[in-house]
């Protein structure tokens, strides 16, 4: 029976940047030929709560480099954090959201991992933009995470009053500059004057 070094895998992983670990990665860390043993050592790594299970065939390392938003990131990609949940990390919605909900281009999805909801919202291939990298995961700048929120909202999927946010942290400037690559629906262009009224 094929055999394998514990300690030395779990050191392996740890120095290096993978966040994601998959059972391709593992069996190139560990140098495992024989798939029955790769099953027996994810076995052991997930027992001894040294990986998490996301799901079949996806798994991270359990340490301070993973949060719920760099779970979401991995969960479903192509994908980045946006909506209510960027809003408020962003500091423009105090409602603290139940779920950490994502923008994707791919069909909209949840998912229920270990308890916790990550939910996918569809958004046009042609809106995948206006996200930054931070903390190893990829988060909606706060304009696009709230332009983001009205393009769902004009659409009947997410409702939010505009009076709900706190506008402070801000860049206006930048936010009607990206209003105007969205579909310049009626609806849309109703919440965006909402949006200028508030802010006036």
């Amino acid at each position: 029976m094929e055999t394998y070094n514990k300690t030395r895998i779990i050191k392996r992983l740890q120095d290096s940047s993978h966040i994601l670990i998959t059972p391709r990665i593992l069996k190139q860390y560990a140098g495992i030929v024989s798939e029955s043993t790769l099953n027996r050592l994810i076995r052991d790594l997930v027992d001894s709560d040294i990986l998490g299970k996301l799901e079949r065939g996806k798994y991270f390392l359990n340490d301070t480099r993973v949060n719920d938003f760099v779970k979401a990131n991995i969960i479903f990609s192509p994908s980045y954090v946006s909506f209510e949940t960027a809003l408020n990390h962003h500091g423009i919605l105090s409602q603290f959201p139940y779920e950490t909900t994502s923008a994707t281009p791919k069909k909209s999805k949840t998912k229920n991992i270990d308890g916790k909801i990550y939910s996918y919202a569809h958004i046009k291939k042609s809106l995948f933009w206006g996200y930054i990298k931070q903390g190893g995961y990829l988060i909606a700048e706060p304009e696009k995470a709230l332009l983001d929120q009205l393009y769902l909202n004009s659409k009947g999927i997410k409702g939010q009053s505009v009076d709900e946010y706190d506008y402070e942290n801000l860049d206006m400037k930048k936010l009607w500059k990206y209003s105007k690559a969205f579909p310049q629906t009626t609806k849309f262009n109703i919440l965006l004057r909402k949006l200028k009224d508030a802010v006036s």
